[in-house]
């Protein structure tokens, strides 16, 4: 039971970092969610967004920063 307490206050601890970013983010107008490639459907009664290139950048940052952390682990 303490190892999934653990994990669990890691977990919350990442997500309130990950909400401070997005917050600072909004701030100084980066526009993620509003990138060219991002998809936005509106219809009369109805709007679908599928943010495709903000998630694919997303993607390609995460992947950089964990391959990092994994090299220098080692």
């Amino acid at each position: 039971m303490a190892d999934l307490g653990k994990v669990l206050i890691v977990a919350g601890a990442l997500a309130i970092a990950a909400g401070a970013v997005f917050v600072l983010l909004g701030r100084a107008h980066v526009p993620l969610g509003r990138l060219p490639g991002d998809i936005v459907y509106r219809g009369k009664n109805t709007t679908f967004y599928f943010p495709l290139a903000t998630s694919i950048l997303i993607s390609v940052v995460l992947s950089v920063v964990l391959y990092l952390i994994g090299r220098f682990r080692h």
